[in-house]
């Protein structure tokens, strides 16, 4: 019952596809402006392929039981640093939470980046999913920026 971190395949793309309706499902509530229905965020299969991010997984007995991914991305050109990696995908199923799993990922994640010479990296995450804060304060991230948001459809202007 020992967690194993591994490289995502091809192969694990029906596990993974799942994970994504699963994340969907967990943000849904903190974002109204997701559509209703089948919506898909990702192209799993290209982040697994592509020479420029990585999907790491968390296997148990054989079972896929989390998942993130790292992408290095162009930054700003008035930044310091010319690339940024960008972490996304970070699910853990529900009976495996709270086994610090997320922190396996992130490691992985990080690890990677740093061999490919990217130092500075970057996430996105809703202000009001405190779980989802709290542990990406314990790996060390900080609270940077602040994206605000504005529905106008009911105001009279």
């Amino acid at each position: 019952m020992t967690p194993f971190v591994r490289k995502a395949t091809l192969n694990d793309l029906p596990a993974l596809l799942k994970f994504e309706q699963g994340i969907i499902v967990a943000e849904r509530p903190f974002d109204p402006t997701i559509k209703e229905g089948q919506i898909t965020y990702y192209d799993i299969a290209e982040l697994i392929t592509n020479d420029n991010s990585e999907v790491f997984v968390v296997e148990i007995n054989n079972d896929i039981v989390a998942s993130g991914y790292a992408k290095i991305k162009p930054d700003r050109h008035y930044l310091k640093h010319q690339d940024q990696g960008y972490l996304g995908f970070m699910f853990v199923k529900e009976n495996h939470r709270g086994k610090k799993l997320n922190q396996l990922i992130i490691d992985a994640l990080l690890k990677w980046c740093k061999k490919r010479g990217i130092f500075e990296i970057r996430l996105d995450v809703y202000d009001d999913n405190i779980s989802a804060l709290k542990a990406y304060e314990k790996a060390g991230f900080k609270k940077h920026m602040i994206n605000m948001r504005l529905d106008i459809t009911n105001l009279d202007f």
